[in-house]
């Protein structure tokens, strides 16, 4: 593999063959319903349930499948990533795996809790801030110094097709529930993980529409699905979402979601913290903000499920804890 991250179309095959590649490395996570969610809904919710997949988010499958594909050559050299936090713990777990070293360019607010597990994977951390300097700017110097290999976030096919086994998985494990979904809706940063899925899910369950749920204010993808073209937010602006606070879509993600993406929800804060409360208190299942997204939004009513199957991801449970305490003692 080459840094040439536009050698190749994301495909549902590809996705099954990442699959393959992740099976007994990545966790399988379950397809969770819940009675207090489906009444509160009023139709059916399977909850995919990635907190407890490795790294504690969705981003270890896209990461070990991209890792997994390196040659001897590459692995020697080395892996450039930059993050937020999850796909940064998913890298550094993958390249342990592998016996590469790590280097992660991240922003120096990122919660001490996603710091410590990275370093715990012993990669290395550049710290950056996320609000005057651009990561990727960082990061093609050092690229073109060291011939590292490159770990996009979201950015690149290997990482999408990745990211979409969790569509696969949602799709069978349903139909093995005995149901086949009428909506599945997905936390939309980058697009990855919209992407990977929306590309499997297309394939293998036409019927199925995509939605994405985005924080309020940096709705970027479904702006710019609604425009045509890329819309860009800005990101100085301040949120608890910051896993999934992108300034706009991906250049190789955005087309696959403008083809297959049919609508899009942007939730508050407000609605995000009232997700993870019912999650800890009805799910057993510690969210994330970025990760409690499409949870806000069929909990808001924004997304209606009335009567219809749905699935969602709760897509990452790396929240601060004193974070986590603060929203959680809002519960009423």
């Amino acid at each position: 593999m080459s840094n040439n991250i536009d050698a190749r179309p994301v495909t549902a095959d590809g996705v099954r063959r990442a699959a393959e590649r992740i099976k007994g490395h990545a966790i399988r996570t379950p397809l969770i319903e819940n009675k207090f969610l489906n009444d509160a809904v009023g139709g059916r919710v399977l909850v995919k349930a990635e907190p407890l997949q490795i790294g504690g988010s969705f981003k270890f499958r896209g990461a070990f499948n991209l890792i997994s594909q390196l040659s001897a050559a590459e692995r020697e050299r080395g892996v450039l990533a930059w993050s937020s936090g999850n796909h940064a713990q998913g890298i550094a777990r993958a390249a342990r795996h592998f016996g590469t070293q790590a280097t992660i360019i991240m922003p120096e607010d990122t919660p001490a809790l996603k710091i410590e597990q990275v370093r715990a994977f012993g990669a290395e951390i550049i710290f950056y801030d996320r609000y005057s300097e651009d990561r990727e700017t960082i990061a093609k110097p050092i690229v073109e110094k060291t011939k590292m290999a490159l770990a996009p976030s979201f950015d690149h096919p290997d990482i999408m097709e990745g990211q979409g086994t969790l569509g696969l998985e949602t799709v069978e494990d349903a139909r093995a529930m005995g149901t086949e979904l009428d909506a599945f809706i997905v936390c939309c940063g980058g697009g990855g993980l919209t992407s990977g899925c929306a590309t499997i899910v297309d394939d293998m369950s036409p019927k199925t529409q995509m939605w994405i749920a985005e924080p309020e204010g940096f709705d970027d993808t479904w702006l710019s699905i609604q425009k045509g073209e890329h819309v860009s937010i800005d990101i100085s602006q301040r949120t608890i979402c910051d896993a999934i606070a992108t300034p706009t879509p991906g250049r190789l993600t955005f087309p696959i979601m403008q083809k297959l993406v049919r609508g899009g929800v942007n939730v508050t804060e407000a609605e995000v913290g009232q997700a993870m409360i019912f999650a800890f208190k009805y799910l057993k299942i510690v969210a994330e903000p970025g990760g409690a997204v499409a949870l806000a939004a069929i909990l808001s009513g924004k997304f209606d499920g009335k009567g219809k199957t749905t699935a969602i991801t709760i897509s990452g449970g790396n929240v601060d804890p004193a974070l986590y305490e603060k929203i959680l003692g809002q519960q009423s």
